[in-house]
């Protein structure tokens, strides 16, 4: 009997190196949490059908701080952020984002590196590591290179990332300033955002969000904005000339653009 795993070809790695070689002479799809592997599957469109299951790689975990800089693993859980005195030191909003992302099922197996790979622009994690001026780490079997998130897309779930290379980390500079998330959905957790906004006030504000444009969006101009010192109902003006919603089952543009004004002012008022 053929099932919807029938036509799947699966590996597992033992170790970075050995998934890096079936990325480059397999042209496999790395796969871990499995958290949207599995409703792909299920709604039938999944188009990779080779993987290479990554999840047992020790090598890809753990939170630590290097040269002061935060540098989590690819494999990093929502469980494990939830946890990390480390990233409640350093990166509180990231926490707030990752105690509203799905259920403790998800958080359990969903991983960050799976969170940015995956390229939604509802991805609750994205908009903090945005505003947080993460980047992502990138190895191939050739070399390791380090992309800026907020260069990391270049349309809807579209990449710099090429094929043969997998990430192996996510890293965090020191953030200065008051850190700021708000997730918008049906619920506060288990349901996919309308919107999505992370914000750090500092010397420089920095604020970004998701769920408003093909890409997860870094308000740069707002930001200039704000750190002018133009009022915040102006500054919600340059808003909405930074971002494109849409209409979708889950919202529509008027309200998404609408919250996201709101989003700024509570951004701005909170963290004063």
């Amino acid at each position: 009997m053929r099932t919807a795993i029938s036509g799947l070809d699966l590996r597992r790695a033992t170790s970075v190196d050995d998934a890096l070689r079936m990325l480059a002479d397999e042209a496999r799809t790395p796969i871990a949490g499995a958290t949207d592997f599995y409703v792909a599957l299920n709604f039938g469109t999944l188009a990779p059908r080779r993987f290479v299951d990554i999840w047992g790689i020790d090598d890809l975990r753990g939170i630590d701080v290097r040269h002061d800089v935060l540098v989590m693993g690819a494999l990093t859980t929502y469980t494990d952020i939830i946890r990390s005195p480390l990233v409640a030191e350093r990166l509180p909003m990231l926490i707030d984002a990752a105690r509203q992302i799905g259920g403790p099922q998800i958080q359990n197996r969903g991983t960050i590196a799976g969170n940015v790979a995956n390229g939604s622009p509802a991805a609750d994690a994205v908009p903090v590591f945005a505003a947080a001026d993460a980047v992502v780490v990138l190895r191939s079997i050739r070399q390791e290179r380090r992309v800026p998130i907020t260069q990391f897309y270049t349309a809807y779930r579209t990449s710099v990332m090429r094929a043969d290379e997998l990430i192996v980390a996510v890293e965090v500079p020191r953030v200065d300033g008051k850190q700021w998330f708000r997730k918008v959905g049906t619920r506060a957790a288990q349901a996919i955002s309308k919107i999505v906004a992370a914000g750090v006030r500092g010397a420089s504000p920095k604020f970004a969000l998701g769920s408003v444009a093909p890409t997860v969006v870094r308000a740069y101009a707002t930001e200039r904005a704000l750190a002018s010192g133009t009022p915040i109902e102006q500054a919600a003006l340059t808003l909405t000339r930074e971002i494109a919603p849409i209409d979708d089952v889950r919202s529509t543009a008027d309200y998404r653009g609408q919250v996201a004004q709101r989003l700024l002012r509570r951004f701005w008022s909170e963290t004063n």
